[in-house]
């Protein structure tokens, strides 16, 4: 990408929202649908940009946040390059934080139609009633993020977290790769417990489970909730760092209709439309990116097609 949209100037918008809304253009859809993004209150992303910004002085690699700008700006960025439904992700570090990032996205949802109503947790005591509470009021999807929140998936204090979002359905984005960095409970095994208990779970792996690319391939193979997300695999970033064996293409093709296109916006150290690019390099046909981009999240969602009205917006110049 353009070394401006890697050193602090604004970027989206543009240029940029032509390619990316060409690209779905391109394949006949009405839009996109990104199921990892990340809008949170305030002061935590700001704690998240300033955990990205120590990255690179700490030894790791730079990176910059391309979208760093005032949550109305990044929406109205967002609806520009096309996305007809997006996530708040959200995510505990500690005990008692879940529940009132509940109270926070619920709030966003009800503000901003688009987005799909977001909910976490965290192993507590208090864990299963807000949990219930948050699928009674409308959460359609969740986020569990076990590197940060640095818990095992499998406590027996998720245990009935886990059976609610079972018997309700409702998909959970786990990060439980160990990348970028490994956690003590990151890897597959743990959340192989998980689904033993809960075999109806819709769990959506983060990241193609990077860099265990091959082991939760696997969980999918054997589990037919589980599904994984791209975000930020397959990029010239991750790439680098930990890089997507070509010879595990195949079973992309075997498993598309359970992989979701999600970009990491605005938290990504490059532009949108990378994410959007590298898809194109994987030797999978249209009908595969059709279905990872927007029809895959569509029937897990029960979204339905986008007005005519809406789908026909040209793209702006």
């Amino acid at each position: 990408m353009a070394n401006a949209e890697t050193a602090g100037a604004p970027a989206g918008g543009g240029a940029e929202a032509v390619r990316v809304r060409e690209f779905w253009q391109r394949l006949g859809l009405p839009g996109l649908v990104d199921v990892h993004t990340h809008f949170m209150p305030a002061r935590v992303m700001s704690k998240v940009w300033a955990y990205f910004d120590a990255v690179g002085p700490s030894g790791g690699p730079d990176w910059p946040i391309t979208y760093r700008h005032e949550e109305a700006e990044r929406l109205a960025l967002i609806r520009e390059f096309g996305v007809r439904a997006f996530t708040s992700m959200i995510y505990p570090h500690k005990p008692g934080m879940a529940e009132w990032l509940n109270g926070w996205s619920a709030d966003f949802a009800g503000r901003v139609p688009d987005c799909l109503h977001t909910s976490t947790f965290y192993p507590e005591p208090s864990a299963a009633a807000y949990t219930a509470s948050a699928v009674d009021s409308g959460a359609r999807i969740f986020k569990s993020h076990v590197q940060v929140g640095d818990y095992d998936p499998a406590d027996p204090l998720l245990d009935p977290v886990w059976g609610l979002l079972a018997e309700a359905g409702v998909p959970v984005v786990v990060h439980c790769g160990s990348g970028p960095a490994p956690g003590r409970f990151t890897g597959p095994r743990r959340v192989a417990e998980v689904l033993a208990r809960h075999p109806r779970l819709r769990l959506i792996v983060a990241h193609m489970g990077m860099p265990e690319y091959a082991d939760f391939l696997a969980l999918a193979e054997r589990h037919e909730g589980v599904h994984l997300d791209t975000t930020m695999a397959f990029t010239d970033f991750a790439e680098k760092l930990m890089p997507f064996p070509p010879e595990l293409r195949r079973r992309l093709a075997e498993l598309r209709e359970r992989v979701l296109f999600g970009s990491d916006f605005p938290n990504i150290p490059y532009g949108y439309p990378h994410a959007l690019d590298v898809l194109t390099r994987l030797d999978q046909d249209e009908d595969w990116l059709r279905a990872v981009c927007h029809d895959n999240a569509v029937r897990l969602f029960g979204l339905g097609p986008r007005p005519a009205t809406e789908s026909a917006a040209p793209a702006p110049r």
